[in-house]
């Protein structure tokens, strides 16, 4: 396989947005740890002038080329013209698509970017970005009871980052810092339809990362007791005491990814919601 030291061309071609196609190629690419793909994107692709560029494009740079195309005529020509330069290119949608018309024995509609229209799911998402804005870092808690999951957590438990992925994906989450020494809002301690869940980690971790924050921040004297060890592992405990005082889920994300730390509060969630339905009678 042609590489240039420690790199190769990873060409998307997509006639939507080409998240989908940026989704695969990391999560393949991620399993290859000596060698990185230089990510050649092109989204909206959907004409024969488009295409064009990006063909030109592929040849100048020869790499693999991975592509979420629906027009038959755009498919054959991008297929062809990697035969003929002799690189690599495989369809992401293309086989999955297959098996669905073998099972469900009907064609595709061929629509383009059908997975982006304005449905009800789509303004379910953005409703729910509007309230994890508005909810963030304990804002408006009298609006908890609205949320379907609350975030607790120390400071760095990546509280933020989870609730907003959590948004993207409709789930209205709002987010409360623990703080020793600061009362809990009296709406946290008695709220019955969200589902909380507690972000902990190890005090190690959390040291790390607020030492990089101040360091991105140019604030690293002065905070000796936000990243003293004796004073973190205080908060650890002082956040897990509560955890246990009002049986919040506890979910340590040491090591995990935001990605990672959302799909384990989906799983909650689902998981509450098959067991208790709500509002309760």
């Amino acid at each position: 396989m042609p590489t240039s030291g420690n790199y190769f061309h990873l060409h998307l071609v997509s006639d939507s947005t080409g998240e989908t196609l940026i989704t695969v190629a990391r999560a393949v690419a991620a399993q290859y740890a000596n060698v990185s793909p230089v990510e050649h994107v092109y989204p909206l692709v959907r004409s024969q002038k488009q295409l064009d560029r990006v063909l030109d494009e592929i040849e100048e740079s020869p790499g693999i080329v991975l592509f979420t195309l629906l027009e038959k005529d755009l498919v054959s020509r991008l297929e062809a013209k990697c035969r003929e330069i002799n690189v690599p290119s495989l369809s992401i949608i293309g086989p999955v698509m297959q098996l669905f018309e073998a099972y469900l024995g009907a064609a595709t509609s061929g629509r383009v970017g059908a997975q982006h229209v304005l449905n009800a799911e789509y303004f379910k998402r953005i409703d729910a970005l509007n309230y994890t804005m508005m909810h963030d870092d304990g804002q408006h808690v009298e609006g908890l009871e609205e949320a379907d999951v609350v975030l607790v957590g120390v400071s760095r438990t990546s509280k933020t980052p989870t609730s907003i992925y959590l948004a993207n994906r409709g789930i209205r989450t709002a987010n409360v810092p623990l703080v020793p020494g600061i009362p809990l809002p009296h709406q946290l301690e008695h709220l019955k339809k969200p589902l909380v869940v507690s972000l902990h980690a190890t005090p190690e971790r959390l040291i790390q990362v607020r030492q990089n924050r101040l360091l991105s921040m140019g604030a690293a004297s002065g905070n000796d007791e936000y990243i003293d060890r004796q004073a973190v592992a205080d908060e650890v405990a002082f956040a897990r005491r509560l955890s246990a005082k009002f049986n919040w889920a506890l979910l340590d994300v040491t090591r995990r990814s935001i990605e990672e730390t959302a799909a384990a509060v989906m799983k909650l969630h689902n998981d509450r919601q098959r067991q208790r339905p709500w509002p309760p009678e």
